[in-house]
């Protein structure tokens, strides 16, 4: 019987201080996105006037925020992580669109999660 040995490449696995500072990134945009997430679950005036200025009807929020608690939830599971980061970066495209030609606003904020959620899915696509 032979056994074989994984072998794991260095550049397939980031160093220690990487890995920590990923974890950092993805806890704070987990964090981010389930305050924003939620604000929009529970119907924070704010949001609720948001969408109605968006035009797509109050189901688009719920749906919007409930793909936010998700991927920040995806966040934090390793296996899922990328997946999660995906879903949140193509929600941020969307932010960023929705700022630039329907609300108005500073698509600013929406940019830094978009690089911070893009950060988390190129460091850690080799991992999954």
């Amino acid at each position: 019987m032979t056994t074989q040995s994984l072998t794991v490449t260095t550049a397939s696995r980031p160093s220690k201080a990487a890995n920590i500072t990923l974890w950092a990134i993805q806890g704070l945009l987990a964090l981010a996105f389930v305050m924003a997430g939620g604000s929009k679950l529970a119907g924070d005036e704010q949001m609720v006037a948001m969408f109605q200025q968006i035009g797509f009807g109050q189901w688009f929020r719920y749906l919007t925020g409930a793909i936010e608690v998700t991927g920040a939830i995806m966040l934090l599971i390793p296996r899922t992580a990328v997946i999660g980061g995906g879903l949140l970066a193509v929600t941020m495209i969307a932010g960023i669109g929705t700022h630039l030609f329907l609300i108005g606003g500073s698509p600013v904020p929406a940019i830094v999660l978009l690089a911070l959620a893009s950060i988390v899915v190129w460091h850690r696509r080799a991992a999954s």
